[in-house]
C-alpha cells in the first residue's frame, strides 16, 4: 500500500548523508500525533486489528516456534557496560522444615534497555524537541517513570504477523559491517527476492546480521566512539509509514552509526517512536529465524511478544517468538 504523499527527500539523497532541516521536514511528514486521538496511547499498534490477529494465526502451518531473543547476557563487555545480574538467591541443600521438600531459587536484575539486552521500548522512552509522541511534554517522565506511556501499553501481548527482510541474505552476505546504511530502495528489493511485502498492520522484522556478527567476531563497541554498526537509512522510514507498520523489530536497534544525519545522532529513533508513535523494539537474535524461514521456504509468520507488566517503564525485556 503506497501513500500519495511522496517522501520529503529526493531521490539524489537517497543513500547519502541529510540535513537537520530535511529531517525535521520528514519528521513532520510522518508524524501520526492526533491520528487516532489526543489520548491514544497505542500509536501504530492501532493498525494491528483483531481480524490481522486471526490472519496471522492462519499463517501457522508446521508449529514450529523459534525464539528471537539473545540469552540474557551477565558478561559486561564493549557493547554491554551493564549486564544482568543473576544468581542464586536459595539452594536445594536448605531444608524447608522437616520435610525432604527443597527449593532452588535465583535473583535477576537487569536493564530494560541496552545492546545485550532482548527489549521493549515505551512511547515514553524517546523524545524529540522536548515532546513525547502526541506532544507530550518530557515534564511527564519523572524519577518514577511516567504513568501512561508505559510499557504496560502492551501487556496483552504483541501478536500478528511477522515478515523479516532479510538484507544480509539479499546481498549475499554473512552480515552488514559497521556504518553501512539499509535504504528504502534496498528493503523493496528485498520483498522481491523473498516473494513478501510488508503491509498494514505488519511486525517488520530487519535482519543485518548484528547477532552473527558477534558470534563469530566477538562483541564491538558499536556506539559513536567506536566501530559503529549497520542499520537503517532514514529514507526507509517514510517507507514505514506509508505502509502503516505497526511495529519494528531488528536485530541491531535499527540505528546506523555514524548517523545518516548531520548533526542527530540516532534519527531512527525519534522518527519511530516520538514521531509516528511506533512500537519498536531493540537487539534481537534473528539468526536462528533466518534459517528458519529458509527451511520453511517463506519469510512470514505469526509473532507473539510479551512484555513484562512493569507500570511506569520506559520498556521491558520480552522474549519475541515466531511460529510457522
Amino acid at each position: 500500500m503506497r501513500s500519495p504523499h511522496p517522501s520529503p527527500l529526493p531521490q539524489s539523497a537517497r543513500g547519502d548523508r541529510i540535513s537537520v532541516a530535511e529531517f525535521e521536514a520528514m519528521f513532520e511528514s510522518v508524524k501520526n500525533w492526533g491520528r487516532w486521538g489526543k489520548d491514544d496511547e497505542r500509536g501504530t499498534m492501532n493498525y494491528l486489528t483483531p481480524a490481522q490477529v486471526r490472519h496471522a494465526a492462519s499463517l501457522v502451518k508446521s508449529g514450529r516456534s523459534v525464539s528471537m531473543a539473545i540469552p540474557i547476557n551477565t558478561v559486561a563487555g564493549p557493547d554491554n557496560p551493564h549486564p544482568a545480574i543473576h544468581y542464586m538467591s536459595q539452594n536445594h541443600d536448605i531444608p524447608v522444615g522437616t520435610s525432604k521438600v527443597g527449593f532452588a531459587m535465583d535473583f535477576l536484575g537487569m536493564e530494560c534497555h541496552g545492546d545485550c539486552h532482548t527489549h521493549i521500548d515505551a512511547l515514553n522512552h524517546i523524545s524529540y524537541g522536548g515532546l513525547l509522541y502526541n506532544g507530550r511534554p518530557v515534564a511527564e517522565v519523572t524519577s518514577k517513570g511516567m504513568h501512561g506511556y508505559d510499557i504496560t501499553t502492551y501487556a496483552n501481548g504483541v501478536v500478528g504477523r511477522g515478515v523479516l527482510l532479510d538484507i544480509p541474505r539479499v546481498r549475499g552476505v554473512p552480515y552488514l559491517e559497521p556504518g553501512e546504511a539499509v535504504t528504502r530502495a534496498e528493503l523493496e528489493a528485498a520483498e522481491k527476492a523473498q516473494g513478501v511485502q510488508v503491509g498494514e498492520g505488519d511486525i517488520f522484522v530487519f535482519r543485518t546480521g548484528h547477532h552473527r556478527r558477534r558470534l563469530e567476531k566477538g562483541a564491538w563497541d558499536n556506539g559513536y566512539d567506536g566501530e559503529g554498526k549497520a542499520g537503517l537509512h532514514v529514507d526507509a522510514i517514510p517507507w514505514m509509514h506509508e505502509r502503516k507498520v505497526a511495529a519494528f523489530f531488528p536485530d541491531g536497534d535499527g540505528e546506523t552509526v555514524p548517523s545518516t544525519v548531520d548533526g542527530i545522532l540516532y534519527p531512527i529513533h525519534p522518527l519511530q517512536v516520538a514521531a509516528m508513535g511506533m512500537l519498536v523494539s531493540d537487539s534481537l537474535n534473528l539468526e536462528d529465524v533466518a534459517k528458519a524461514c529458509e527451511e520453511e521456504k517463506r519469510w512470514e509468520f505469526m509473532v507473539v511478544a510479551e512484555p513484562l507488566r512493569l507500570p511506569d517503564s520506559t520498556g521491558s525485556p520480552f522474549n519475541p517468538i515466531a511460529i510457522f
